[in-house]
């Protein structure tokens, strides 16, 4: 009769640790090293991680998990291959469905909180908002002309943002930059009443006149009909030009 101590202490440990991980039990485990697939992790005995399992998106760099304490739950237990296969995947989602939940139900529209610029698109720019993406459109960053999200956005920047809307069944928060700031429209009637003379900027040229930026967020419309008395103007690119500085007379106003 050849005998085993070392089994018989592998197999009694591994039915001491299976008695205490059951499936859906979170445990606590030092990862060991990489292996195909994923990372071996010691709970008592060595269990495997997935690496689909190791965080909420694909991981690049598995090896900088190496060696860390961390906390798992038990998704899979096989008696016959006495094998655990463990996940960090679901802790990290049930913590994020938590703080989407605290987010619901502390935030409303008109507050102003804060984010990290999580991704930048053309169309705008995705804030986290611990837990909750919110979507900052461009047309909602800035009162004033942006061509794109960039010119005033970089991935990773903190920022304060004003909730614009809450759908709580679609998950979805929208988001403005420019609403901090009071609208310039506002007063329109009496910053620049009919008659007076002002500065600006040509910022786009069209063929029936050019648009003047006159402050971030109000544009004035000079006719093509109104840029000489003297000669007929077939485009207005052949007297103005992008950028260029110019006077003109406020003929009228319409804030709606």
């Amino acid at each position: 009769m050849v005998l085993s101590k070392v089994k018989a202490d592998k197999m009694s440990h591994w039915e001491e640790t299976v008695a205490l991980c059951k499936e859906g039990k979170i445990v606590k485990g030092r990862i060991l090293r990489k292996v195909k697939g994923g990372l071996m992790v010691d709970i008592g005995l060595e269990a495997f991680l997935p690496a689909s399992h190791i965080g909420l998106r694909h991981v690049k760099n598995v090896e900088s998990f190496l060696g860390k304490e961390l906390e798992f739950t038990v998704i899979k237990i096989n008696p016959e291959r006495r094998n655990v296969v463990l996940s960090r995947r679901v802790l990290l989602e049930e913590e994020r469905k938590r703080q989407r939940e605290r987010v619901f139900a502390t935030v409303k529209v008109g507050d102003v909180i804060e984010g990290l610029v999580k991704n930048i698109t053309d169309f705008g720019a995705f804030i986290d908002l611990n837990g909750i993406d919110g979507l900052l459109h461009i047309t909602d960053m800035s009162w004033g002309r942006i061509g794109h999200p960039s010119e005033m956005l970089k991935v990773g920047q903190d920022i304060d943002v004003v909730v614009l809307d809450i759908n709580k069944e679609k998950e979805r928060v929208s988001l403005g930059l420019k609403q901090k700031l009071a609208n310039p429209w506002d007063l329109i009637e009496t910053k620049y009443p009919i008659g007076t003379k002002v500065k600006g900027k040509v910022v786009n040229l069209v063929p029936y006149g050019a648009f003047v930026e006159l402050e971030p967020g109000v544009e004035g419309l000079v006719h093509v009909t109104e840029l000489s008395w003297i000669k007929r103007i077939a485009k207005p690119a052949d007297v103005l030009k992008p950028d260029q500085e110019v006077e003109a007379i406020v003929l009228g106003v319409n804030r709606e």
